[in-house]
């Protein structure tokens, strides 16, 4: 879901916003009544599962898109850069500052700010953004003078933020005053049915002018379905256009994916909270649950979304199969997708 590089200009808004799970499209239907309003959003999610494209997409579907978007990581600034950078100086206002600078919040005058990582923003810096946001007016460092401050305010966090809120790290007040609109953006394990989709996205976006398309061969796909994907979509892309330079066909092999067994990340939200632990017949029906979702979803993957193949295969009657696959809402017509798959798999 997040690309480098997108001119938004060129193309839809929601263009690059590509999927067809059910969580997604909730989204995207959402975005156009939220672009419509001039209250804050605060977007949610893991790193890599879109959120500065989501904030683009925010930008460009309101009244602000003929004016600049400006993005801003919030964890590389320092307390006192972080004043400097927002709001800009005066000339002499410190030793350094031998001409009058502007910052931020003028460079997107009638546009939109966007805060990625703004969880890390220090105590000073989040009073500094707090008082933007309520009184809409900021001061040049070394200034006096108070200046309106016509922008939009979009943040993106991927730390849990709730409960640096209730830690006392975060204010409270802040909090509140960015998420009028809260966007949750789901890990890509969580959304699978949206892999088909992106896969053949990257692979139009990233194979060389000149070069015809790869397919991904079926082991390759099946791996890109069973894979958990700790760095979401931006893995996906990563994973495709290795595959796109190192296969030495015009099939992209597994190999050629580059998946590599990946650690427990600490940073990942547990689905087992700490101070919830689970008894035993809750620790096993979980565990029976993941395996049956992964082996559906080989198998589906393998047989190209046919049901009855697939069954028959898993020595199950096909109704039943059929009720394994509502349950884990796994359609087969998300395996099915001719654009990622061998042309000789099609017969």
């Amino acid at each position: 879901m997040e690309t480098a590089g997108c001119d938004f200009h060129d193309r839809p808004p929601l263009a690059d916003l590509v999927g067809e799970s059910s969580a997604l499209a909730k989204m995207t239907e959402q975005l156009p009544a939220i672009a419509a309003s001039e209250a804050t959003v605060l977007i949610i999610g893991e790193t890599g599962t879109g959120k500065e494209l989501t904030a683009r997409a925010l930008h460009y579907l309101s009244n602000r898109a003929s004016f600049p978007f400006v993005p801003v990581n919030c964890g590389a600034l320092s307390d006192t850069l972080f004043e400097d950078e927002l709001f800009g100086h005066e000339r002499g206002a410190f030793t350094s500052a031998h001409l009058r600078r502007m910052g931020l919040i003028a460079h997107a005058e009638k546009g939109t700010l966007f805060l990625d990582e703004v969880d890390t923003l220090a105590s000073k810096a989040q009073i500094d953004l707090l008082r933007v946001l309520q009184d809409k007016t900021f001061r040049l460092v070394g200034s006096s003078i108070e200046q309106q401050a016509n922008v939009r305010i979009v943040a993106a966090t991927n730390a849990p933020i709730e409960q640096l809120v209730a830690s006392g790290t975060f204010r409270a007040d802040l909090y509140y005053r960015l998420c009028v609109f809260s966007i949750k953006m789901l890990p890509l394990r969580d959304r699978k049915e949206d892999i088909p989709r992106l896969a053949d996205h990257f692979l139009k976006k990233h194979t060389p002018t000149g070069k015809s398309k790869p397919k991904l061969a079926p082991a390759a796909y099946s791996a890109l379905m069973l894979y958990e994907w700790p760095g979401n979509v931006r893995e996906l892309e990563n994973a495709i256009i290795r595959g796109i330079h190192l296969t030495k066909s015009d099939s992209i092999g597994i190999d050629d994916l580059g998946l590599q067994p990946k650690a427990e990340d600490p940073s990942r939200p547990s689905s087992l909270p700490p101070a919830q632990p689970r008894c035993f017949a809750a620790m096993k029906r979980a565990a029976i649950e993941k395996f049956e979702k992964a082996y559906l979803t080989h198998l589906m993957s393998e047989h190209r979304g046919n049901v009855s193949h697939a069954a028959r295969t898993a020595g199950k009657d096909r109704r039943d199969f059929g009720k394994l696959l509502k349950k884990y809402e796994l359609q087969p017509k998300f395996f099915r997708n001719p654009a990622v798959m061998p042309a000789s798999q099609l017969r």
